[in-house]
């Protein structure tokens, strides 16, 4: 969306209509989709809206105002950085997919106030002096509340804690970890930044709602600073460790106590759950660990644990994939140098250490050893996206999948065919949708994964069902969908290999029956019946009753809803 000038009419009047942080009233609120027991408080790293200059210049004012201290002030409306903006043009990036555009209409219903990293580079332009702004610009459904953290407290807390202990820890890549002498102090101060902000906005009916593993000691921090009468919340969206491996975890022990000062935390699978259990069991010994009801008691307050497996919004990805234009591929195919009567395989990651780009790399050179026949008639996709190159780790890695791209090419590729076509281009998602529906196989093979949503985004634009997923069996996906995906080992090369050439030579039939249950399971678990199923544990907890019914049978087709077709 494109701001033709700054926003200081609109903002300025919803800011006298939302002193008090919240959003909407009910009266204004739609009844349909997912509904919070109480007025919602979403709080992530990640920010649903983020505000660009359009141009790549920045002031340099702004620059100079810009805070090197957690929590400094920014400028006031009507000076500093915030008067260069006004006859500057503006862009907000919205949600595109994922928790992150599922969770944006269940805020604008309830009264909602999200509270994030504001780390877009007018994001502070647009804000009032408590940086809140109203979103979405043209709707100013609700409020989005902006964290303004400096340099070192983003390295510290973001790329140092979050990302080079947490990350590799969770994912169990304990020789990977990287435990730098202030980055627990930098995640603890952000994580301090967050609690206050929440307990700024927080009512007593508030139900506060965290993701993921860059807020772990804020729950308790949170517990802490708000009426006993408020819900607190969080979902888990990476995998959690054994004990064996937790045990690696500098300050393993505020982790632990942080994420206890939930209500409610939720995993997407049981063993993620059950793995979390044994880590309190074993490394907080004071704590009362009921594993038949998957309930905590600690520090006099009692922590449920759930196991919700998430999902995508299937629906928008099966009409993306039905609306693609005729000549869309064509075009797409003729950048990229994709012969079009090649059977193609899909990859689509992030370069991450988890994603297991390199074990897919071998076991498709062995499917080729092992089947030239195919050479030349089988093309394999790889798009893939640069992710935390500040981490040396990560930069390497990238490197590694590249090298591993050209020498494959260059030993089997001919003049007009290339095994591997591969690009870190940023592709729309009307095109990726395109080429979720045109691949023959799609190959999702993460050597750990929390749950991958690329794999259910597939399944969702295979509108035809003539189509193949292979599927690592180390991705919680894979407890939903691997009766009916092929499953792969990522690391057993040559089992991989097979799984290719059976997809490949898989009857019409066979790959329809599989489809249509794939599809069938992802379109009645999609984004929104996993948010339900959120709201529905927050209301039992909010409300102190019983447990909720959670007795989906993903594994029995005659419960799952037909989808689109």
């Amino acid at each position: 969306m494109r701001i033709p000038e700054r926003l200081s009419s609109t903002i300025a009047c919803n800011r006298m209509q939302r002193a008090d942080g919240r959003g909407r009233s009910d009266e204004t609120a739609s009844a349909d989709g997912p509904t919070c027991p109480g007025s919602l408080i979403v709080v992530s790293n990640r920010q649903p809206y983020r505000h660009e200059y359009e141009d790549d210049e920045q002031p340099s004012v702004a620059d100079s105002s810009r805070s090197n201290e957690v929590g400094s002030p920014q400028t006031g409306a009507d000076g500093g950085s915030r008067a260069t903006a006004e006859s500057r043009s503006i862009t907000v990036d919205e949600p595109t997919g994922g928790l992150t555009a599922g969770l944006d209409p269940v805020v604008k219903r309830t009264d909602g106030t999200w509270i994030a990293w504001g780390d877009g580079d007018a994001d502070f332009d647009v804000t009032d002096e408590e940086n809140r702004v109203a979103v979405p610009p043209d709707e100013e459904a609700y409020t989005l509340r902006r964290l303004d953290l400096s340099a070192d407290a983003v390295d510290g807390y973001y790329y140092g804690f979050s990302n080079r202990v947490l990350w590799p820890l969770c994912h169990g890549f304990s020789d990977l970890i990287e435990d730098r002498p202030t980055d627990f102090d930098w995640y603890r101060t952000v994580n301090e930044q967050f609690a206050d902000a929440v307990s700024d906005h927080a009512a007593d009916d508030s139900v506060i709602w965290l993701q993921d593993y860059h807020l772990a000691l804020a729950p308790r921090m949170i517990r802490a600073s708000v009426p006993s009468s408020v819900t607190v919340a969080h979902f888990w969206h990476i995998p959690w460790p054994t004990p064996s491996i937790f045990r690696h975890c500098p300050a393993g022990g505020d982790v632990l106590e942080g994420l206890l000062g939930n209500d409610l935390l939720g995993f997407h699978v049981e063993p993620y759950a059950d793995r979390f259990l044994n880590c309190v069991d074993q490394y907080l010994p004071d704590a009362a660990v009921d594993r038949a009801h998957r309930r905590i008691r600690y520090d006099g307050r009692t922590t449920h644990v759930v196991a919700t497996p998430m999902g995508v919004d299937a629906e928008s990805h099966d009409q993306e994939a039905r609306s693609a234009r005729p000549d869309q591929l064509s075009v797409l195919f003729d950048t990229y140098g994709i012969p079009e009567n090649t059977a193609i395989g899909l990859g689509l990651d992030r370069l991450d250490y988890t994603k297991g780009v390199p074990e897919r790399l071998l076991a498709i050179e062995r499917f080729f050893e092992q089947h030239p026949s195919w050479l030349g008639a089988f093309t394999f996709v790889q798009k893939a996206t640069p992710s935390r190159t500040d981490i040396e780790t990560y930069e390497q890695y990238g490197e590694h999948v590249r090298n591993e791209v050209q020498r494959i090419n260059r030993r089997f590729e001919t003049p007009d065919w290339r095994p591997i076509v591969y690009t870190e281009d940023v592709l729309p998602r009307e095109d990726l949708c395109a080429l979720y529906r045109r691949a023959d196989a799609m190959i999702v093979s993460p050597l750990v994964d929390g749950m991958n949503l690329v794999a259910q985004e597939y399944v969702a634009a295979s509108v035809d069902s003539d189509t193949t997923l292979l599927l690592s069996d180390r991705t919680g996906a894979h407890e939903r969908l691997g009766s009916h995906a092929l499953t792969i080992d990522p690391t057993d090369t040559d089992d991989f290999a097979a799984q290719i050439e059976r997809a490949l030579t898989m009857s019409p039939y066979e790959r329809q029956r599989r489809m249509n249950t794939l599809r069938q399971r992802v379109f009645s678990g999609d984004i929104e019946s996993w948010m339900n199923t959120q709201f529905d544990w927050i209301r039992r907890v909010h409300d102190g009753v019983g447990e909720p019914d959670t007795s989906t049978d993903y594994g029995s087709d005659s419960r799952e809803p037909t989808p689109p077709v």
